[in-house]
């Protein structure tokens, strides 16, 4: 009886370390690098300065409103990985987010992980992770709130039957050439068709396939504060936990060969908030608040993409 007693307690004893040994660490959007009192402006300088100091390149900054800047960033690592795979560019960028809230000056950034492995990137950016880390800190990773997702789970990522994965973007628009695309691109973003303008373009380079990758950042300004493809209409429905997912923004399109395209916004949202809700939630963020908000971005975009001015 005695040997029967140990002899099972050795064994759950094993599969205890089997289970753990096997566990899936969980991967969440964002890592909040610090909060504490302070002024937004010297937090957002310094935040700037550190990155640099880590061989980042700004690429950009956005206020998209009051008590936020994301500061949009790149490097070698980050393009190269990109190159390696198709349709890699989106990956070619991270952003970096100060937030004031409520007092405190939050300061977070994109989980490199958890982003290359949504972009169906070739490797984890463990290089731009330690960069980060040691540049800005790492508390703790947030925006998932108890959905349990790992980066092989984000590799086959949507968010929920009938919505969209990575691979199936919006067509924005076709030209004759990858520099006719992207002079297009540029030109209706200083237009401002659809209410948008330019943030950032990282000219990434040729992915596997062989093709042309340059990747624009877009602020979605929104005709007015009800506008649904606004980043401001859209962040005040949906950004209410602590601490803020500020770093979702800004949207980007990809100059892909002769096409411009995007991230659909079922896809391109969820990725930021993957355990919102769809009908009702403490905080009232759900995605039924912003059910008109795919489609209106997509319209803005393609405006951005085709030039047209007329309503789709």
């Amino acid at each position: 009886m005695i040997r029967t007693t140990r002899s099972l307690v050795i064994a759950a004893g094993l599969v205890a370390l089997v289970s753990a040994g096997n566990a899936i660490a969980r991967v969440q959007p964002f890592i909040l690098a610090s909060s504490a009192a302070g002024d937004m402006a010297e937090t957002v300088t310094a935040t700037k300065s550190k990155l640099t100091e880590a061989g980042f390149e700004i690429s950009g900054t956005y206020a998209p409103y009051s008590g936020v800047e994301i500061i949009i960033f790149t490097n070698d690592e980050l393009q190269s990985t990109a190159r390696k795979s198709e349709r890699g560019g989106y990956g070619a960028a991270m952003r970096a987010s100060v937030t004031d809230n409520a007092g405190k000056i939050e300061v977070a950034y994109t989980n490199p992980e958890y982003w290359a492995n949504a972009y169906r990137l070739t490797s984890n950016l463990d290089g731009v992770s330690s960069k980060l880390k040691s540049a800005l800190g790492s508390q703790a990773q947030f925006s998932s709130g108890d959905k349990e997702l790992s980066a092989e789970d984000m590799r086959k990522y949507h968010y929920t039957i009938m919505m969209e994965y990575f691979d199936e973007p919006s067509d924005l628009g076709e030209y004759d050439s990858h520099e006719a695309a992207v002079k297009a691109v540029e030109t209706n973003l200083a237009s401002g068709l659809g209410a948008t303008a330019k943030i950032y373009s990282i000219n990434v380079g040729k992915d596997t396939e062989g093709k042309q990758m340059t990747l624009i950042g877009v602020a979605l300004k929104g005709k007015n504060d009800e506008d649904c493809s606004g980043d401001k209409f859209i962040m005040n429905k949906i950004d209410r936990d602590t601490p803020r997912s500020s770093a979702h923004l800004p949207y980007e399109v990809l100059v892909y060969g002769s096409s411009v395209e995007a991230l659909f916004a079922r896809f391109r949202i969820a990725l930021s908030w993957p355990h919102l809700p769809m009908m009702a939630s403490e905080t009232g963020a759900t995605f039924m608040s912003i059910m008109c908000a795919p489609d209106a971005i997509e319209d803005a975009l393609k405006k951005v993409g085709s030039g047209e001015t007329d309503d789709f």
